[in-house]
């Protein structure tokens, strides 16, 4: 009987926690609950070791991006497997010979870590108007396994993007757009696709900052004064306001100028004594 890899996959809950193998496990056997704990610890054992020393961009161990990944494998339902070659897939990038997770663990998880190395994303079929998320006979489930490993990698990447120069954020987020979202959505992996599409939109389209808002809010402000004075109480609040190097103090500013802007407005459209004379 063939062994199935994938199931209908449960809403992922982000968290800013570091998986820990025991949530891993505890994600795995709530799904499958004769797994063998023994294995995935001996891959998270494996991992540990080889990913000795390296740190992520962040400054955190590596290994805490390998729990990540499991973790969200493991909440879409992946047998221990597959959750044991998320914990290693990025392990051919070290010095761990190429034969030793074949013998540690099996065949088995080797050839799942080879071919997420080797597994072209923009190769899984891509959604139309006149398809359907694709099921379980669009192809076998060992390569969905395969998927599931990939979009866990990129989604864990898009969660910890702010720690990579800009120029490479807006590359990958560019790339899990085009080819990430539309693949989980192929796969019907809503949940994922969502939160890529709203990790890289976040990138590419970043909300305005404060220093903007709080300028656009001067500009209208402006609005409530006499025209000819517009010009003039613009550029002064405007190099007020750039004087405030915090975000909590440009919006006290803020505050400050909508409350009196009123009574200046008042002020400056009351005439003077020369011209009531």
């Amino acid at each position: 009987m063939k062994r199935q890899w994938w199931s209908a996959p449960s809403p992922i809950a982000q968290t800013d926690l570091t998986p820990t193998l025991e949530s891993v496990v505890a994600a795995v056997r709530s799904h499958h609950p004769d797994a063998d704990a023994g294995l995935l610890e001996r891959a998270y054992a494996e991992a540990s070791v080889w990913h000795a020393g390296q740190r992520r961009h962040s400054g955190d161990p590596y290994i805490t991006h390998c729990l990540a990944v499991a973790a969200i494998v493991a909440e879409l339902h992946m047998l221990p497997p597959v959750v044991c070659a998320a914990l290693l897939h990025d392990v051919e990038d070290t010095a761990c010979p190429p034969q030793r997770i074949a013998d540690q663990l099996g065949q088995e998880i080797a050839d799942l870590i080879a071919a997420v190395r080797t597994a072209a994303v923009s190769a899984y079929p891509q959604p139309s108007k006149d398809t359907t998320p694709a099921s379980d006979a669009a192809g076998p489930s060992w390569e969905r396994g395969v998927l599931a490993i990939r979009l866990a990698d990129r989604l864990h990447n898009m969660r910890t993007i702010t720690f990579v120069a800009q120029p490479k954020q807006l590359l990958k987020a560019r790339e899990t757009l085009d080819v990430f979202v539309p693949v989980a959505s192929a796969a019907g992996l809503e949940t994922v696709g969502r939160e890529l599409q709203d990790l890289a939109s976040a990138v590419l389209q970043p909300p305005p900052s404060s220093y903007a808002v709080t300028g656009r809010l001067l500009t209208v402000f402006t609005l409530l004064l006499p025209s000819q004075q517009r010009a003039r109480w613009q550029e002064e609040w405007s190099a007020d306001l750039a004087a405030h190097t915090t975000r909590r103090a440009r919006i006290r500013f803020t505050l400050r100028v909508l409350l009196g802007a009123p009574r200046l407005s008042m002020a400056l459209r009351r005439p003077s004594r020369q011209e009531r004379r």
